[in-house]
């Protein structure tokens, strides 16, 4: 998809639409430029099997991703067995993320599922997963805080992630998948608001890259993540809770 021109260390136009689902605990569409992901938790007063058994009982948040077949230009085949390799590596980032976002002991003997499905597809959908999925999460919690079910600081902080990359030997942020195409690096970062990282993955798609490319990639990424941040704490605030 053709997006206006904009400068390489300029996020495309962010916008959460919360509630966007009445059912959810927690429901957020989430858009950054022409990438769409509804994000959904679900909270269960239930753990999983392992969790049962283990000395140490807490809560846990996990997470499922899926592509929506017409959410590309062509149709892709929808999963409906077993996911492929690509989807559960997905799925389980957007879930490492946001354990990052929450005090998994104050959440008690609970599970959060955030459901992130991709209604449309330019690029970016893990990373648009991520920052949409915790103001998902953080609507759900605040919720339940409000209710006296989980003490006040069961959430604990803010949770974005992004996308960077080398394209025609330069960073930029926020990758559509036009510049992904042509990215000679590729990277997806998630960040904690203490400024801590939780997750980078990069690929050299040709030559490998300096470390000069990978710290202008890393500013880069923190620069548009400490935007996302103000953004989903404005969206959060016209919550109704």
């Amino acid at each position: 998809m053709a997006e206006q021109t904009r400068a390489l260390d300029e996020l495309r136009p962010v916008n959460f639409e919360l509630d966007y689902v009445v059912y959810p605990e927690g429901s957020v569409l989430i858009s950054m430029g022409q990438t769409k992901v509804l994000c959904n938790a679900t909270i269960e007063d239930n753990l999983p099997r392992w969790l049962k058994t283990g000395k140490d009982r807490h809560g846990w948040i996990t997470a499922e991703y899926a592509m929506l077949p017409r959410a590309t230009a062509q149709r892709n085949q929808r999963e409906t067995l077993t996911p492929k390799g690509r989807t559960q590596e997905i799925k389980r980032l957007i879930a490492r993320s946001l354990r990052g976002a929450v005090d998994l002991a104050k959440l008690g003997e609970r599970q959060i599922i955030v459901d992130c499905d991709v209604i449309q597809a330019d690029g970016g959908t893990r990373t648009a997963s991520i920052t949409g999925g915790y103001v998902a999460l953080a609507l759900a919690l605040r919720r339940l805080e409000k209710k006296k079910i989980v003490p006040a600081g069961t959430l604990t902080q803010a949770v974005a992630a992004v996308s960077v990359g080398i394209v025609k030997g330069k960073a930029a942020l926020d990758l559509d998948y036009e510049m992904d195409l042509a990215a000679d690096v590729d990277m997806n970062v998630a960040m904690a608001a203490d400024g801590r990282f939780i997750e980078v993955q990069g690929t050299a798609e040709g030559e490998p890259f300096s470390r000069a490319a990978l710290n202008a990639m890393l500013l880069l990424a923190e620069m548009g993540i400490q935007q996302l941040f103000k953004l989903q704490a404005a969206a959060l605030e016209s919550a109704k809770i």
